[in-house]
């Protein structure tokens, strides 16, 4: 970190003040805009959603327990996954305890996903989160509210996220949507954020904004890549952001064992025209293995998982 000024306590406090003036406009700018926010147009939500939860199916409206708001996060989690999304979970640290309080404000908290239940609560124990989670599988919950798209849609490479800002190259994406439920049930989506829109929901980032190094990310390949589960940070490595690659990795050592293999008995001359053809399919796997992480890892150092510092 390079050399920063340091000045006499008189003077640290002149400087604190100054700066406290653009921190309160800040603080007036920012309850102005809640109070915009608040009085923007609401839409009826006249489809059906049924969800899968602890205690079996739930309709939209159970997941707002008895309270008259709901507010979903929709963390990335597809079925085909074996653990929830690194960046959604660094996001996800910080819900644990405010559903009790919100429910004091008539206000319920969800996430949803559309990987099975059983996945979700599996994942929730390791992960030591008590928040209520629940599975969309069987309905078009995240493909209507912005956050799932169909692989035909991706190859269009049109503004798919964030209200049509900006393309969106995975299947999954992060975001939150915030409801409403009148007296005689009918319920209203009020409000929807994604990408940089998350940013306030961290606790984490909260704190290292005031820090003296900040995020420090500059130099990173994307900005969320020092990221990992809170369970990893003892020196095992990250997890893939596809957490699908996870799983895989047993069957890509033995494809690449197995090529190994084939082609030592290549060069030893004692191979069958059956060995060089599957050795030339397990290079073919290897490669576009490393084509998608490669690919991957682009689709990150562009834009991170919750969206580019903008």
């Amino acid at each position: 970190m390079a050399e920063h000024k340091v000045v006499p306590h008189d003077e640290w406090i002149g400087a604190r003040k100054a700066f406290l003036v653009r921190e309160k406009d800040f603080s007036r700018q920012r309850e102005a805009l809640a109070r915009d926010r608040r009085d923007l147009p609401w839409e009826a939500v006249t489809k059906e959603y049924v969800f899968d939860g602890p205690a079996g199916k739930a309709a939209l409206v159970d997941l707002f327990d008895g309270c008259g708001q709901l507010v979903v996060y929709h963390f990335m989690f597809p079925p085909e996954w074996d653990e929830g999304c690194p960046h959604c979970s660094f996001w996800a640290d910080s819900f644990n305890g405010s559903p009790v309080h919100l429910r004091a404000r008539d206000a319920a908290f969800a996430a949803v996903s559309r990987a099975p239940f059983e996945k979700l609560a599996a994942y929730r124990q390791r992960m030591g989160w008590s928040f209520p989670w629940y599975s969309s599988i069987q309905t078009d919950f995240n493909y209507d509210f912005g956050v799932s798209f169909a692989p035909n849609d991706l190859k269009k490479n049109d503004n798919n996220y964030n209200f049509g800002t900006r393309h969106f190259g995975m299947e999954e994406a992060p975001g939150l949507s915030v409801f409403y439920k009148d007296a005689d049930g009918t319920i209203y989506r009020t409000y929807a954020c994604y990408s940089r829109g998350l940013d306030t929901l961290n606790s984490a980032y909260q704190y290292l904004d005031l820090v003296p190094k900040g995020r420090d990310e500059e130099s990173l390949r994307y900005g969320m890549a020092w990221v990992r589960h809170h369970d990893r940070y003892d020196g095992t490595p990250a997890a893939p952001i596809n957490s699908g690659i996870a799983q895989d990795a047993p069957a890509a050592a033995l494809v690449l064992a197995l090529f190994l293999s084939a082609r030592q008995a290549i060069v030893e001359n004692t191979c069958t025209p059956a060995s060089i053809i599957f050795a030339a399919l397990c290079q073919c796997s290897i490669r576009m293995r490393r084509s998608r992480l490669v690919a991957r890892e682009a689709l990150h150092a562009d834009r991170g998982m919750h969206g580019p510092r903008i």
